[in-house]
C-alpha cells in the first residue's frame, strides 16, 4: 500500500537535516512543523479511509457468517421435518457462502492490518508533533542566541578594526610630533647660527689694534701724503 510507505517516510524524517540546509533555520522550523501538520491531516484523512474499508470488510464477513448460521439452522429443520432434499439444498448453499467467507475474511484481515498501522501511525505523528511543537520554543530561542552570538563577533571584529585604526592615528601623530621637534630644533640651530656671526664681527670692531699695526698705519699715510 502506497499510502502507508509514504507516511513511514515521514514518520523517519530528520528536523535536522532540514535545518542544516536551511538558510534561516527560525523559519525552516516554522516551516517544518506546518509541513508536520499538513501531513498530518492527509494522515487523518487517509487512516479514517482505511478504517472504514476495514469495518465495511468486518461488516460483510459478520453477514456472511450469520448467512451461514441461518443457513445450517434451515438445514437442521428439513431434516427433523424429514426433508432430506430441501437440507441439501440449505448444505449446498451453505458450502458456497462458506468459499465466499475465506475471501471475506482475506480481505478483512488485510484492511484491519492496514487500519492498524495507519492509525499507529497517526498516533506516533500526532505524539511527534506534540513533542516538536513543546520544542519549537526552545529550538528558536536558540537560533536567537546564535544570531545574536554572530552579531556581537561582527561588532567585535569591527571594534578590533577601529582599534587598528586608532593604532595608525598614534603612530601618525607620533611622527608629526618627531618632525615638528625637528623643525624647532633646525631653527634653533640657525637662530644660534646667525647670532654668533653677529657676535664674531661685534668683536672685530670692538678689539683694540696693536700699537705696531698704528705706526705702521701713520708711516703709510704720511708716505702717501694722507
Amino acid at each position: 500500500m502506497g499510502i502507508i510507505q509514504r507516511f513511514k517516510d515521514i514518520m523517519s524524517s530528520n528536523i535536522n537535516a532540514l535545518l542544516d540546509k536551511a538558510e534561516d533555520p527560525e523559519k525552516m522550523i516554522d516551516q517544518y512543523m506546518r509541513n508536520l501538520e499538513s501531513d498530518l491531516g492527509k494522515v487523518k484523512a487517509e487512516t479514517a479511509s482505511v478504517m472504514a474499508e476495514e469495518t465495511r470488510a468486518k461488516r460483510e464477513l459478520d453477514q456472511c457468517d450469520e448467512e451461514i448460521a441461518k443457513l445450517q439452522q434451515y438445514a437442521e429443520k428439513a431434516v427433523i421435518a424429514g426433508n432430506d432434499a430441501d437440507a441439501k439444498q440449505f448444505l449446498s448453499q451453505k458450502a458456497q457462502e462458506a468459499s465466499k467467507r475465506e475471501a471475506l475474511k482475506t480481505a478483512y484481515d488485510a484492511a484491519a492490518e492496514n487500519a492498524a498501522k495507519m492509525r499507529q501511525m497517526h498516533d506516533k505523528l500526532c505524539k511527534d508533533i506534540a513533542e516538536l511543537d513543546a520544542r519549537r520554543d526552545a529550538l528558536k530561542a536558540k537560533v536567537k542566541v546564535a544570531k545574536t552570538q554572530e552579531r556581537l563577533n561582527k561588532i567585535g571584529a569591527s571594534v578590533e578594526g577601529a582599534r587598528s585604526n586608532l593604532s595608525a592615528f598614534d603612530r601618525m601623530e607620533a611622527k608629526v610630533d618627531k618632525m615638528l621637534d625637528e623643525a624647532n630644533a633646525m631653527a634653533q640651530l640657525n637662530q644660534s647660527s646667525q647670532e654668533s656671526s653677529i657676535e664674531d664681527l661685534k668683536d672685530k670692531y670692538d678689539s683694540e689694534p696693536s700699537s705696531q699695526v698704528d705706526d705702521e698705519l701713520a708711516a703709510l699715510k704720511a708716505k702717501l701724503g694722507k
